[in-house]
């Protein structure tokens, strides 16, 4: 029984780290290009083109430096969001954590296209490109088939079937009183 209880809990503790994964690879994703996006928005197009070429003939070991920059720069951001979040100002510290996040991976993202080819040339972050991507296969695996029966059991509260699902309720609730209401007390 402990046993059975201890595989559950850790299936689903790797199904949440899987969750989280695939939610920070979901944000990259979702955030490269609407950096590109607000990034040709700017008027600043010569500079924006000088700083991607100037990471792009950097040498590998500068470009980890360049592609660490957004993350360091941005760590006191996430620090006074945490103090207002200790502090109970709880939208003020959303607001803030959020932001740093969406600047964060933007900015990450930018720095890691533009220096794409200097990063893959240094051996361990290679290895690291090419484990993460694993991690995310692995992670889809994991996580698919869960998903997959939410949706098939969300499909039941859809608007042209919530009738269906209610009825449904109703029954279940229904044998559940007939079975609490049979049994006597002792």
């Amino acid at each position: 029984m402990l046993m059975h209880v201890m595989r559950r809990l850790i299936r689903w503790f790797w199904i949440t780290a899987a969750l989280i994964f695939l939610f920070e690879a979901w944000l990259w994703d979702r955030l490269e290009p609407i950096t590109a996006a607000i990034i040709a928005l700017l008027p600043l197009q010569r500079l924006k083109h000088r700083v991607a070429d100037w990471v792009r003939r950097l040498s590998p070991a500068l470009s980890v430096i360049v592609f660490a920059l957004p993350i360091g720069l941005l760590l006191p951001f996430k620090l006074a969001g945490l103090w207002m979040l200790a502090r109970g100002y709880w939208i003020s510290a959303a607001g803030t954590l959020v932001c740093a996040k969406m600047v964060g991976l933007g900015s990450t993202a930018f720095v890691f296209d533009a220096a794409r080819d200097q990063l893959l040339q240094l051996g361990w972050f290679r290895s690291l490109h090419d484990h993460l991507v694993l991690w995310r296969a692995w992670s889809h695996e994991l996580v698919d088939p869960v998903v997959q029966e939410l949706r098939t059991n969300l499909a039941m509260f859809a608007p042209r079937r919530t009738g269906r699902a209610v009825r449904l309720m109703l029954r279940l609730r229904r044998r559940m009183h007939g079975v609490q209401g049979s049994v006597k007390p002792g």
